[in-house]
C-alpha cells in the first residue's frame, strides 16, 4: 500500500506532466503549502532557475497567522510584484498535489489581481 507522501508525489508529477504540454516555454508558478506557511516560486524549467519567490515567513506578509487565507493572498500579491519586476507577465500555475481550494485558490487569485496572467 502506498503511503501519503508517495500519493502526493504521484499527483504532483501527474499535474506537472499536463503543465509541460501547456507551458510553451512559459515559467511556472509553483505553490507549496505546509500547515503553518505557504510558499510560491516562479521557476524557469528550461534553465532550472528560480526567477522570483515569496512566502508567508517574510516580514509583514503573514503576521501572527501566516497559515490562513489572508496570508496566502498577501503572498500572491507579493509574488506577482516580484515576477513583474523580473519581467514576467505570464506563467503556468502549478498547484502541485493540492486541490484548487482555500489557500491555494486565494494565492492564485491574488496573483491574478496583481497582474500575472495564467
Amino acid at each position: 500500500m502506498k503511503d501519503m507522501r508517495t500519493k502526493m508525489q504521484h499527483r504532483a508529477k501527474r499535474n506537472r506532466s499536463r503543465l509541460k504540454k501547456l507551458a510553451n516555454g512559459q515559467p511556472r508558478l509553483s505553490v507549496f503549502r505546509s500547515n503553518k506557511y505557504i510558499y510560491a516560486q516562479v521557476i524557469d524549467d528550461q534553465k532550472g532557475v528560480t526567477l522570483a519567490h515569496a512566502s508567508s515567513l517574510e516580514d509583514g506578509v503573514g503576521g501572527k497567522a501566516s497559515g490562513n487565507i489572508a496570508a496566502a493572498g498577501a503572498v500572491g500579491k507579493l509574488i506577482a510584484e516580484r515576477a513583474k519586476k523580473a519581467g514576467i507577465s505570464a506563467v503556468v500555475f502549478d498547484r502541485g498535489a493540492y486541490i484548487y481550494h482555500g489557500r491555494v485558490k486565494a494565492l492564485a487569485e491574488a496573483a491574478r489581481d496583481g497582474g500575472l496572467k495564467f
